[in-house]
């Protein structure tokens, strides 16, 4: 899917690459074109991508990526197709390069474009309420509905029959049919990515976007990042209560019920018709499986199989936690 809201300004030469990282420029293929940066999975010929943890080594094994930004320990799990690049601080040099091909992807400034939607086309086609300001090129579908004081951001896009509520901000993001957005909500915002180097925190850029599919429900004061490399993704007919958190990366399957003020942090992936209870919290980088029910105020920190119930913290089995606190 090709991502409306940041521009890649490259290709660039390898030993471009090289020379930002500080690196010897005569490395192997160094003399080669790189169109794009993306993830493993994503990745094609001509792209770099990083490879940073082990958790991720049978992707690593995969990947269509000609270059990688890696470790000494973590290169020869690379297929022999992919040339490592090899640095003391995989990420924040991760940073730098995306930093090259996507430059506006840093900050999050409020879009210039925005007009009110009385001087937009949108005036006779949506209703809405009053102080809405409306981006270049965003696309609204038929019968939808905006509340007082929202903002939609530059080529943001909204299906038909969706509504979003009033105080609210939309950027950087795709939105199904059939989709309410209650008030006060935060979508598509940069995530809380950033890596310390020395005395400087080095903020890492988002060039991800936020799908919300068809049928969702996303409650107020709600927030969903962007994602950092991929997108976040909420799945057809997913639910949010208030004031639940999305963190950048984030894939929530079909058919999920969040409570409120559930935190779920970067790049967990949550499959089919899940249950998750008020005030739980979900570490990053964790699978949790279809048909999984998640009880009020635990803490997952552990991936979670299919068709499992969880409780308490650390998350474990109900039945067992049940037990052991009888």
């Amino acid at each position: 899917m090709v991502n409306p809201f940041f521009k890649n300004i490259g290709p660039f030469k390898v030993t471009e690459i090289l020379n930002l990282l500080n690196l010897d420029t005569n490395q192997a293929n160094s003399d080669k074109i790189i169109n794009d940066i993306k993830d493993l999975s994503n990745s094609n010929e001509n792209d770099i991508t990083f490879f940073h943890s082990k958790k991720y080594k049978s992707i690593a094994n995969n990947t269509k990526a000609l270059f990688c930004i890696t470790t000494e320990n973590l290169k020869n799990d690379l297929p022999n197709s992919c040339t490592p690049i090899v640095v003391e601080n995989v990420l924040i040099a991760t940073s730098k390069v995306t930093t090259k091909f996507y430059p506006n992807s840093i900050d999050d400034n409020f879009d210039i474009t925005a007009k009110d939607i009385i001087e937009t086309n949108f005036k006779d086609k949506v209703k809405f309420g009053k102080n809405v300001l409306i981006g270049d090129n965003v696309s609204i579908g038929s019968n939808c509905k905006i509340g007082h004081n929202s903002i939609i951001e530059r080529n943001v896009s909204i299906g038909n029959n969706s509504s979003i509520g009033s105080n609210s901000i939309i950027r950087n993001t795709l939105i199904g049919n059939n989709v309410k957005i209650l008030d006060n909500c935060v979508i598509g915002k940069h995530g809380f990515g950033f890596f310390p180097d020395k005395k400087n925190n080095i903020r890492y850029p988002h060039i991800g976007m936020v799908i919300i599919e068809d049928y969702c429900e996303i409650g107020c004061g709600s927030t969903i990042d962007r994602g950092s490399m991929s997108n976040t993704i909420i799945g057809k007919n997913t639910y949010l209560d208030n004031q639940i958190h999305v963190a950048h990366n984030v894939k929530i399957g079909e058919n999920c019920i969040i409570a409120g003020q559930v935190g779920i942090a970067g790049s967990t992936i949550l499959g089919k018709n899940i249950k998750i209870g008020g005030q739980a919290g979900i570490s990053g980088h964790l699978k949790i499986g279809d048909n999984v029910d998640i009880a009020g105020g635990s803490g997952v920190i552990r991936d979670i199989p299919d068709n499992s119930k969880v409780m308490g913290y650390p998350a474990k089995n109900i039945r067992n936690f049940l037990k052991e606190n009888k």
